[in-house]
């Protein structure tokens, strides 16, 4: 007996559902990688611009939300000098959340042309109000004196304008820091952790323009 091949008849509609289907789940998948970031809040960053930490991060043009890591963008943040920490957040419907922890600024070094940061970071100086350091110091001085400054409150840090080291017979660790607000600060390496409370004391003083002697006695003169 011979065998008869029967053809199967083209069946257009199953093939057009098939390839509404399949264009659908392509479509799906393309507009889910290509998903773009629709907003970045940056918290915390002073020193740099929220814009030029998207610019470090590289998503200044708001790439693919499900493409772009939250590792990515910590370690190229993470790289800048001006950051010592990052954590990024990605919240629903294309947010991101980058929260900025900056090293502090301790002082401008005029022998170095170079702007100290905490840890030992010396960068280039960036268009900001910072301590200028205007005398060059003896090596172990100055590394004593950069970890004290580590230790100063920002509030109080940047009210002081300009440092400058004041040796004397009795002491050769003792600096002058002349302040934004016209007073004159005279301390030592041993004496540093005063300055913290400056605000507090000038508050006592009627806020008085004068001299405030932390180097020995801790007392204030009155300038005329």
């Amino acid at each position: 007996m011979k065998k008869t091949k029967t053809r199967k008849k083209f069946n257009l509609l199953k093939f057009l559902i098939i390839a509404m289907v399949i264009y659908i789940i392509g479509f799906l998948v393309y507009s889910f990688f290509t998903f773009p970031i629709k907003n970045i809040r940056v918290y915390n960053s002073i020193i740099l611009s929220d814009q030029e930490i998207l610019r470090i991060s590289k998503i200044d043009d708001y790439p693919s939300f499900f493409l772009t890591s939250k590792s990515a963008i910590e370690k190229k943040l993470k790289n800048n000098d001006y950051i010592k920490d990052v954590i990024v957040r990605k919240k629903w419907l294309g947010v991101i959340e980058i929260e900025i922890i900056e090293k502090k600024i301790l002082f401008f070094d005029i022998a170095s042309n170079k702007l100290v940061l905490e840890g030992n970071h010396k960068v280039d100086p960036i268009n900001q109000s910072y301590p200028v350091l205007s005398d060059s110091l003896p090596t172990e001085i100055y590394l004593k004196f950069e970890k004290k400054m580590e230790l100063l409150e920002e509030d109080v840090l940047f009210k002081i304008s300009e440092i400058k080291y004041v040796p004397n017979e009795v002491d050769e660790e003792r600096f002058l820091f002349i302040m934004s607000d016209g007073n004159y600060v005279y301390l030592t390496l041993y004496t540093f952790d005063k300055v913290n409370k400056y605000n507090v004391i000038i508050e006592s003083l009627e806020k008085k323009r004068g001299i405030l002697y932390l180097d020995s006695g801790n007392y204030f003169k009155v300038l005329d």
